[in-house]
């Protein structure tokens, strides 16, 4: 036998080893069993159950509810793709360079005239511009070439469960018992992004109820095949939200040394709920007179709009924006300046054709 002689150092070393793996051994199953599925099973059939009290409330069939909330479970990756979302840190012009790329303009151009009469049709009807409805429609599924496919029912449930959101996605669940017991769509073609954002315009349940439409007149709503109803919807969803066929969105400015410092802390918000936020408004002819020129260093157009100013890279960004009415309504859509800005520029070059 031989018998190893050790010293106090390697003894310290070893109780060290020993209490690494006994904490391991007692936090492992712990953690295991925080997450596991049946342990979580009891409390979300009891929420659930509530959620189909205030369905019933609702005046929602009892088919539609028990046909909808069958079998479902949260599922574990929508919380964590929730909670692992990446700080949006891209600057203006790499957000530009993704997205106002030549295959964008071109595919956003060959739309603009195969969907001519369309787009005509639904201008007349809703005072918005083809090429501002393109727009939105090449930013969000790149004119309808993007499909999301995942069954948002157990996706916005399980947003709806968690906490961190859990208001606002319990009216979004509400809001998809209510399509489908309107039959507007049917529950197998219920896709959509993880998040529950839904069809080409990715609309949310809710903006779907509010804003959707039936442009062809064929009894449904249907914002993931048929292309009359999803780009009536975008331009019906600007048109309520304040969108103005006599005016543009906006264009780029240049601004003299100082000018920034001077106006202080953007405070004023974007659109209503919408935490972006822009300068105090002023009149064109203001901003001429504080020295404010068009990006070619032409003055300013002398249609005396109330117009805000938008600088999307602040504090260090040199690009500015004078903005109108209109913005509001693109932001209302999506409340980021990058967005926002993104469309109004995609728009200009969809509508400039070479």
């Amino acid at each position: 036998m031989v018998i190893l002689q050790t010293s106090p150092a390697l003894c310290r070393i070893v109780k060290i080893a020993l209490a690494i793996v006994l904490v391991l051994g007692l936090t492992a199953p712990r953690v295991m069993a925080q997450e596991a599925p049946e342990a979580q099973d009891k409390e979300f059939q009891i929420w659930l159950e509530g959620v189909r009290a205030e369905a019933r409330q609702l005046g929602i069939s009892e088919d539609i509810i028990q046909n909808a909330l069958k079998d479902v479970q949260p599922v574990r990756r929508i919380i964590e793709r929730d909670r692992n979302q990446a700080e949006d840190k891209l600057t203006l012009a790499v957000y530009l360079n993704r997205v106002v790329n030549r295959r964008t303009l071109d595919r956003g151009r060959r739309m603009a005239r195969e969907h001519s009469d369309l787009l005509a049709r639904i201008l007349k009807k809703y005072g918005v511009q083809g090429r501002v409805v393109l727009a939105i429609w090449g930013i969000e599924t790149r004119f309808g070439a993007v499909k999301a496919d995942v069954p948002i029912i157990p996706s916005v449930a399980t947003l709806a469960y968690d906490k961190r959101r859990s208001k606002y996605f319990r009216s979004q669940l509400i809001a998809i018992l209510k399509m489908l017991d309107k039959g507007y769509i049917e529950q197998e073609n219920l896709l959509g992004s993880w998040a529950g954002a839904m069809g080409q315009p990715q609309f949310m349940p809710s903006s779907y109820l509010a804003y959707a439409q039936d442009f062809d007149g064929d009894g449904r709503r249907d914002i993931w095949k048929n292309t009359g109803d999803v780009l009536a919807s975008i331009a019906n969803y600007l048109s309520v939200h304040g969108w103005k066929p006599d005016m543009t969105w906006g264009r780029a400015v240049k601004l003299p040394e100082g000018l920034v410092g001077q106006l202080g802390k953007f405070t004023r918000r974007a659109a209503r709920g919408c935490r972006a936020r822009t300068s105090e408004p002023k009149r064109l002819s203001e901003w001429q007179a504080a020295g404010v020129r068009r990006i070619d260093g032409s003055n300013l157009p002398t249609r005396d709009l109330s117009a805000v100013l938008v600088i999307p890279d602040r504090p260090a960004g040199k690009e500015a924006f004078l903005v109108y009415r209109n913005y509001a309504a693109i932001m209302g859509y999506n409340c980021a300046h990058l967005y926002a800005i993104t469309v109004g520029i995609l728009s200009d070059k969809i509508g400039n054709n070479p």
